[in-house]
């Protein structure tokens, strides 16, 4: 992509992940905005730590929601504070290759790309690369042979199902679900069934830790803390694990239809090379203990899974950067032409 310093760009809607390719580092961090009367008070991880703990005039939200653009001046404040952070992003004019999810519309994607360009962050060309395409990259498939690749990231959320195959997505569905509705419904478990409050980050800390879809014994449970719904006093919880399995299985088997339609679909020579090869699962919910268990059981092929997937993607972004052979894969939106 040229002699200048190229920066890959994961928008997700719990982390953006940023590659550096002169450095060759991938920051991680929350794709958080703290702002007090309009003035920024923290970005990223450090806006995470106040969420839910904030004082009530100071605004914490997502920027990016269900992977596509909810506010694009929060998306600007973020890449420009991360800049004066000096965590060594952005510094000179440069250039930026931005994943960005297959499903959405010409005027979505340019979104994107106009939005690095309007930023004030030293952008030169700004290059767009679909997720799944980037996904797989980074998950060490050579997309560019005729060869049918079924890939599953499951996110924040949404959750996208692809075939890929020729260095192109031939079939995709994006499912409005992922993560953040098994902390809801977590949440939501817990205050009916045990009359106890808790927060989202709460939610989301029994998802990860005891969270599966797998079996659990009948009578385990884990500890919970939090506000008594009638009294609001803090409280404490037994919790079982068997309650937490429940909200979180059941709508897992979403994902599961989602990935019988795409395979219902798929041309039979693509087809028969799916059967060969498998799947690949990825994504940060893609983690979820004996998911890749259900899914095999539910649609009979082999799944592959993969250490710290939810990086899958700026992985495969600081492949397409460095390596000349997959250059090919970035391409800058065209602007529709009016006659």
């Amino acid at each position: 992509m040229g002699l200048v310093n190229t920066y890959g760009i994961d928008f997700g809607t719990c982390n953006i992940k940023v590659f550096n390719q002169r450095k060759k580092q991938i920051v991680n961090q929350r794709n958080m905005i703290a702002l007090q009367d309009r003035r920024v008070v923290a970005v990223g991880n450090d806006a995470y730590e106040m969420f839910d703990k904030a004082p009530e005039d100071v605004e914490i939200t997502c920027p990016i929601s269900a992977g596509v653009i909810a506010s694009i001046a929060h998306t600007q404040l973020i890449l420009r504070k991360f800049a004066g952070r000096g965590l060594g992003l952005f510094s000179r004019s440069c250039d930026y290759c931005v994943a960005i999810p297959s499903d959405l519309t010409e005027v979505q994607k340019r979104a994107f790309h106009r939005m690095i360009y309007s930023a004030n962050i030293h952008a030169r060309r700004v290059y767009i690369v679909d997720r799944a395409v980037a996904d797989a990259v980074g998950l060490g498939i050579d997309v560019r042979k005729a060869n049918g690749v079924l890939l599953v990231d499951i996110g924040a959320d949404t959750a996208e199902v692809s075939v890929l195959s020729g260095g192109g997505i031939i079939l995709s569905r994006l499912v409005s679900f992922g993560g953040n509705r098994l902390d809801e419904a977590v949440q939501m478990m817990i205050r009916r069934k045990y009359n106890l409050n808790v927060g989202i980050k709460t939610a989301e800390q029994i998802k990860i830790t005891y969270g599966t879809v797998g079996d659990v014994p009948e009578k385990a449970v884990c500890q919970v803390e939090g506000s008594d719904v009638v009294s609001g006093m803090p409280a404490s919880r037994q919790v079982l694990l068997s309650d937490v399995r429940g909200v979180i299985r059941d709508p897992m088997l979403g994902i599961v239809d989602s990935i019988r339609f795409i395979l219902e679909r798929t041309p039979p020579e693509l087809s028969a090379d799916l059967y060969r090869n498998g799947m690949y699962l990825t994504g940060g919910t893609s983690l979820l203990s004996g998911l890749d268990e259900l899914v095999a059981g539910e649609i009979g092929l082999p799944v592959k899974c993969f250490e710290n997937p939810s990086e899958s993607i700026v992985r495969g972004l600081a492949q397409i950067i460095t390596d000349p052979a997959y250059g090919e894969l970035a391409h800058e939106p065209k602007e529709k032409l009016y006659y």
